[in-house]
């Protein structure tokens, strides 16, 4: 049985994927907050290296800080399962399906989760005009990618041709949606937990990596001002996404609100941001959980469920953690 003591604790992060300096960022916070609260923590930026560093290091927990591709996506999740070493978040097959933006959509739909009419393109190509079962304007994003890199709204049928090149960029499948105007709400779940949602308040509507990194006029509202209706749809769908991706631990729903006041799930986030400016974080302080408190959270989560189970079945993140 590991205790607090006997733990030696691996914060992953960094890796190659266009999220690095956001992973080294939310790494940072974590081995900070477990220190205060007495973990022997050991920082680990994530290369070819990776299974050499833990046996070395003698580590015997991963904590997973790393976004995007080799590092959300479930194979770092695989390896950590072949070596038998217990670690944060979602297992194999729910990281992989959430990273391929594609695949969370049909299992979504199967779920009768709302998702923005859409398609997924494949193989880089680049059909001469945009669908014109969507109309416009249409959002074009990689398949898996995050922090929206590669993310752009054509409005007109000239940003078409740039907008697909851009997102090929990233990968070989590029997902299109119909743009959803109206609001932008994020919800975390945590077990059976869910925490108030975040409206995401951006000049010019477009929640961008500029907007969530770098500008300083970017508002959140925490929690968001929605009708009892709403809040309890937002809190029905983004359970049953959890459950339904078979997601483990902490993660974070991306809500667009149609103005009609219809909600569609965007995606599924299995590893949230966890920085100083991060919506997880914000949400948890309204339920009064503080920084440190939500990062022991998903400490004990993963330390209570069975080592070595990548079954994606749902389970409880409730344990005697305070």
């Amino acid at each position: 049985m590991m205790t607090q003591k006997s733990l030696r604790i691996g914060v992953l992060m960094g890796g190659s994927s266009a999220e690095r300096e956001i992973s080294l960022k939310t790494g940072r916070s974590i081995c900070e907050a477990l220190k205060r609260r007495g973990y022997t923590v050991i920082p680990i930026e994530v290369d070819a290296s990776l299974p050499h560093q833990l046996r070395v290091k003698k580590i015997s927990f991963a904590f997973l800080a790393l976004h995007g591709p080799g590092g959300e996506d479930g194979t770092v999740q695989g390896m950590l399962e072949v070596m038998k070493m217990p670690y944060t978040g979602s297992g194999v097959r729910a990281s992989a399906v959430c990273m391929d933006k594609g695949l969370t959509r049909v299992v979504l739909q199967a779920a009768k989760v709302p998702v923005p009419p859409g398609m997924t393109l494949s193989g880089n190509m680049i059909p001469v005009r945009p669908p014109a079962t969507l109309g416009l304007p249409v959002v074009v994003k990689p398949c898996a990618e995050g922090s929206t890199f590669g993310v752009s709204i054509v409005r007109k049928p000239s940003q078409w041709k740039q907008a697909l090149q851009e997102a090929y960029r990233y990968g070989e499948q590029v997902v299109v949606e119909k743009y959803i105007p109206g609001r932008e709400v994020a919800v975390g779940v945590f077990g059976n937990e869910v925490l108030p949602g975040v409206e995401i308040l951006v000049p010019g509507g477009f929640y961008d990596f500029t907007a969530k990194y770098g500008i300083a006029s970017t508002r959140y509202v925490c929690p968001a001002s929605l009708s009892s209706k709403l809040e309890t749809a937002l809190r029905e769908y983004s359970l049953r996404a959890y459950q339904a991706l078979g997601c483990r631990g902490a993660a974070r729903v991306d809500f667009r609100i149609h103005t009609n006041g219809r909600p569609y799930i965007l995606e599924l986030n299995t590893i949230p941001g966890m920085t100083e400016r991060s919506l997880l974080p914000m949400a948890a302080a309204q339920i009064g959980w503080d920084y440190d408190d939500l990062v022991e959270r998903i400490l004990g989560a993963a330390l209570s469920k069975k080592i070595g189970s990548s079954s994606g079945k749902n389970r409880s993140a409730r344990s005697s953690r305070p």
